[in-house]
């Protein structure tokens, strides 16, 4: 696959899910009014659960200020870009479609929510995933469409790093 074409790739996967993302916020705030309707089961392990996320994924540094002071949000939102221009240009450099697919849906989750924080200082976080097994729920937190795929996009990476160089180790001792 040519660079062009891993690249425009990982554009179109980041637009997808920016669209996506930006869609069932949407839709969770202006069709289903979930802050106001309060929260909904959807299956005995999955919820909608409103929560307005002024931390970075899954709230982690809401606690040390972060996003809790008068420019948090903003300051949270110009890293994010950062992070977007960073993988840009890894993604200009990208050789294989997993490599941009996963680059695309982490710069398309990032821009999501820079979205929500530049318009509403927080990111909207709606999908509560949870079990209850033995008495005991074990719970996640409550996050939202870019979060996935912020988080699937770096598994990915991680992964193909580790395979990449596995193969490599393999093929050197040969």
């Amino acid at each position: 696959m040519t660079q062009t074409r891993a690249y425009t790739l990982g554009l179109l996967a980041a637009l997808l899910v920016l669209a996506a993302d930006q869609a069932s916020k949407a839709w969770v705030l202006h069709g289903i009014d979930l802050p106001q309707t309060g929260p909904l089961v959807l299956l005995p392990v999955l919820d909608l659960t409103m929560v307005w996320n002024r931390g970075v994924t899954f709230g982690l540094l809401t606690g040390f200020g972060a996003g809790e002071s008068q420019w948090g949000h903003l300051i949270l939102a110009a890293i994010a870009l950062a992070v977007v221009a960073a993988l840009g240009l890894w993604l200009r450099r990208a050789e294989t479609r997993l490599v941009a697919l996963a680059i695309g849906a982490i710069a398309g989750g990032a821009i999501g929510n820079v979205i929500d924080r530049l318009r509403y200082g927080a990111v909207v976080d709606f999908i509560h995933a949870h079990v209850e097994l033995g008495g005991q729920v074990w719970s996640w937190y409550v996050f939202n469409l870019a979060d996935a795929a912020i988080v699937c996009g770096v598994a990915v990476l991680v992964l193909d790093g580790l395979l990449s160089r596995e193969a490599r180790g393999h093929a050197a001792s040969r």
